[in-house]
């Protein structure tokens, strides 16, 4: 099959502004104040999640005139969470709970369904009954478990079906799937999974025909579903043939599912799999990166295109003569130097939400109607970003020491000649199956916005770039990972972009753990190092936090880490302090439960026994990141402070 592959270009300004006086932190601390904008099926609405307070409500607004129709909003401590239209005139939202005790949002599970003018509210899943009157009708039971959206539907205007995961005494349950009337919240339970902690997929006709469950975080046994039995069996005649399948929509014959997966270990590639004869045909493919997205038409499921971000973004679209190609490919041409997506559509496709972002640009969203030919602009995700104040990141590529080529990107200050620069290495967090991505990043827009260039580098371990690549940092945390920070450091160095004498590393959560570990490996390198939600004792990984409580957790914690002992602590930060030059500012967060405040603790005695110089900053009410505004601004001025009184900026 011949595939068409469209490349988004970008324009590199050869003149650039002088800034005056650097931005105020509350400038780049300050969250989306809308985000999750989507179109109602038939088109009558659009819809936004809108940052009031420190809290979300959901507001929908008429699309013809852009008015606020009704806001969709909870007392006390509650907020909106995720939300899906389900019909032309219903929304499903989902409630979360701001505890005082912790700072990110929490979730049990509880749905409320709406009209989009506010009319015939209703409770449809709770762990508490649904139902809150009348003594001689018979009520709906709570729903003991964490309900989230599988399929809405859209073609049944009364039901949605919602996977459940039970809140059993096994810390990993059997996953069951609902389908729940939206107007009455009466339930009725479709399948139960086949393996614990499933994850699912319906076909066209919104039966559920997939489910995918792991046993260790890495690998997935898949399992089909027979729609007239409901009986599920297990799909192995791809062992030794594709690996690590992941399935996304089915064909229009229901006979075939598109999915990616690897095959002798490189990047993932999208199939065309039948699943009768287990054949399969090879749809998409890029030799430096798995996909980042797969595009679907939302009326029909129908796959019209692939997204790579080997660099800049680039789409490959599969489907040449779908609809939405076309009108994606339009939107390119009409919004140049953007990395655009069509994020919500109605049924028919004739109106499309568009998303529009880049280095520069946090998002801007867009209304396309195609009857009219018309593309409105709708709202800002940070309509206090002005794009010609923000700094350029261009995607840059090394060898490192043992010959493999590293990814990455390069953030240059835009007052600054790009020579001898201050520079801050900013490790990504994971480490595996995460990667840095060509976009808006707040913190390296601060720093560049004080003069201080900010290098990511997609090390091995990082997911998108293969099986190899991934597995290469399995058992190499402590060594060849801290190697390519490292390396990409010394490129820049070697290239006169970088001032050796004047570079400091900072990271959160891996990020955090690389901070000090790089800055162990090479102690004369850095000026300082900032730790933010780290993990610092290896061992301690199998004792503390919430990823050794499940089996599965433990298996990837074996497989990733390794349970040599010895290594594990040579690789730990915690246990070299005495090889550490650079002064650390520590930021952690109390109620941090995948990095426990153990991780801090421990190396604070460290510290304090080989009287180490370092700052630290402990936020109370915060997790594993931190969600106020108001303590990300506390934050972000408390690591612009430190770094710019160990750098010359």
């Amino acid at each position: 099959m011949k595939h068409f592959l469209w490349s988004i270009c970008f324009s590199l300004f050869l003149t650039l502004p002088v800034l005056a006086d650097p931005l105020s932190v509350e400038y780049f601390s300050k969250r989306d104040e809308f985000s999750a904008v989507k179109v109602s099926p038939e088109g009558d609405y659009v819809s936004a999640i809108a940052d009031k307070g420190g809290k979300n409500v959901l507001a929908i607004f008429d699309r013809e005139t852009f008015n606020v129709i009704h806001a969709v909003y909870f007392d006390g401590k509650a907020q909106v969470g995720n939300y899906y239209w389900v019909n032309k005139d219903r929304v499903v939202v989902m409630k979360e709970y701001i505890s005082g005790i912790r700072d990110e949002p929490l979730y049990y599970g509880e749905m409320l369904a709406v009209n989009a003018d506010g009319s015939k509210v209703k409770n449809i899943i709770s762990y508490k009954s649904p139902d809150s009157t009348g003594t001689r009708i018979k009520k709906t039971k709570g729903l003991m478990g964490t309900s989230f959206m599988l399929d809405p539907l859209l073609h049944d205007k009364k039901h949605i079906l919602v996977s459940v995961y039970p809140w059993a005494s096994v810390k990993e349950p059997f996953t069951e799937v609902f389908r729940v009337n939206v107007y009455n919240g009466k339930r009725k339970q479709v399948t139960r999974a086949p393996a614990r902690m499933a994850t699912y997929l319906t076909d066209n006709e919104g039966e559920v025909r997939f489910a995918a469950s792991s046993t260790d975080y890495i690998e997935q046994d898949l399992y089909i579903r027979d729609t007239k039995s409901g009986d599920w069996s297990k799909l192995d005649q791809f062992d030794g043939q594709l690996n690590n399948i992941t399935p996304y929509a089915f064909d229009e014959t229901n006979e075939n599912v598109f999915a990616t997966a690897n095959k002798d270990n490189g990047t993932k590639a999208l199939y065309k799999i039948n699943l009768a004869t287990a054949n399969y045909e090879l749809i998409s493919q890029d030799k430096t990166v798995s996909p980042s997205n797969i595009w679907l038409n939302e009326g029909d499921k129908s796959l019209y295109a692939v997204e790579y971000e080997p660099g800049y973004p680039t789409y490959e679209f599969v489907d040449k003569n779908s609809p939405m190609t076309k009108s994606l490919k339009g939107l390119l041409q009409a919004l140049p130097g953007y990395q655009v997506r069509i994020i919500s559509s109605t049924l028919d496709g004739k109106v499309n939400v568009i998303w529009a972002g880049n280095d520069r640009t946090p998002g801007e969203y867009y209304v396309y109607d195609k009857n009219r030919g018309k593309l409105d602009h709708l709202i800002s995700a940070r309509s206090w970003i002005d794009p010609d104040k923000m700094a350029e990141a261009k995607p840059i590529q090394f060898t490192a020491r043992d010959g493999l080529t590293i990814h990455g990107y390069l953030t240059l200050p835009q007052d600054k000649e790009d020579k001898n620069l201050p520079l801050v290495v900013m490790p990504h967090g994971g480490p595996h199956g995460v990667r840095d991505w060509w976009s808006f990043d707040p913190t390296a827009q601060m720093l560049a916005n004080n003069g201080i260039a900010v290098l990511q580098v997609n090390f091995r371990g990082s997911g998108g770039y293969g099986t190899d690549f991934e597995h290469a940092g399995h058992r190499r945390w402590g060594e060849e990972v801290q190697y390519d920070i490292i390396d990409g450091v010394k490129h820049l160095i070697a290239q006169g972009t970088a001032n050796k004498d004047n570079l400091c590393i900072l990271g959160g959560s891996f990020g955090g753990y690389s901070a000090l570990q790089s800055a162990i490996i090479e102690p004369d390198m850095f000026k300082c190092s900032v730790g933010e939600f780290g993990i610092y004792s290896l061992p301690m990984m199998f004792t503390e936090g919430d990823v050794q409580r499940r089996a599965s957790g433990v298996k990837y914690l074996k497989t990733v880490l390794g349970e040599d002992e010895s290594q594990l602590k040579a690789f730990s930060p915690v246990f070299h302090i005495d090889k550490l030059k650079a002064p650390v500012l520590l930021i952690h967060g109390a109620k941090d439960r995948r990095a426990p405040i153990e991780h801090a603790e421990a190396l604070i005695k460290a510290f304090e026994k080989h009287n180490h110089d370092y700052e630290y900053f402990e936020l109370e009410a915060a997790g594993h990141g931190i969600y106020s505004n108001k303590d990300r601004a506390k934050h972000y001025q408390k690591v612009l402070d430190f770094i710019k009184q160990h750098l010359d900026t």
